[in-house]
C-alpha cells in the first residue's frame, strides 16, 4: 500500500496484516480523492475507522492542512503511528482512540471540513453513520467506503467492482 499522489506520493505504508485489516484499494482511493481533490486543499479532516491511515495520510499528501484519525484497534493504531512517524507529519494530525461512531456522534456540526469512513463491511456502521451526518452533519462532505451490495441513503454512490463510496453533502 502506498500514498498514490501529493507531496507523499509513492511512499509506502505499514499495513494491517490478516483480517485485522482490509485497507482502501490504491485504485479505489485514487477515484476517491479525485472526485473530493478541489474541495481539499487546507481543509480540517476527520478519518473514522482510520486503520493505518492511508485515508487521512493521503489527505495530507494532497494539501489537507489537519488530519484527526479514530481507531480503536490496537494493531490499527501501531501501523497507523508508524505511519505518521515515518511521513514526519505528527504536528498535523490527532490520533484518538476511541469508536467511531461514538466520536462522530459527540462531534458539533461543521467540526470538519471533510470526513472519511472506511467501517467493517460486517457491521451496519456506514449507514449508522449516514443517519449522523443527516441529523448533525459533523462536515461539509462525508465520504463512506462500503460493500457495493449495501445501498445507502447518500448524496452519490460510486461503485468500484464490488466496492462503493457514498458521498453525502451538508445541507
Amino acid at each position: 500500500m502506498r500514498i498514490i499522489a501529493g507531496q507523499f506520493g509513492g511512499r509506502r505504508l505499514k499495513g494491517l496484516k490478516g483480517a485485522a485489516g482490509r485497507p482502501t484499494a490504491d485504485k479505489v482511493r485514487e477515484a476517491w480523492f479525485s472526485i473530493v481533490a478541489p474541495e481539499l486543499p487546507d481543509t480540517n479532516v476527520l478519518d473514522l475507522f482510520a486503520g493505518c491511515g492511508a485515508l487521512g495520510l493521503e489527505a495530507l499528501s494532497r494539501g489537507a492542512r489537519h488530519v484527526t484519525f479514530v481507531e480503536n484497534d490496537w494493531k490499527a493504531l501501531e501501523a497507523l503511528r508508524a505511519n505518521i512517524d515515518a511521513l514526519g507529519v505528527a504536528d498535523r494530525v490527532t490520533v484518538c482512540n476511541a469508536n467511531a461512531v461514538t466520536f462522530a456522534a459527540g462531534c458539533d456540526a461543521g467540526a470538519f471540513d471533510m470526513a472519511f469512513a472506511d467501517p467493517s463491511y460486517r457491521t451496519d456502521h456506514a449507514r449508522r453513520l449516514i443517519e449522523l451526518f443527516r441529523t448533525r452533519p459533523f462536515a461539509a462532505v462525508l465520504g463512506v467506503e462500503h460493500a457495493a451490495s449495501t445501498r445507502l441513503a447518500g448524496d452519490d454512490t460510486r461503485n468500484y467492482g464490488d466496492v462503493a463510496i457514498t458521498f453525502c453533502r451538508k445541507p
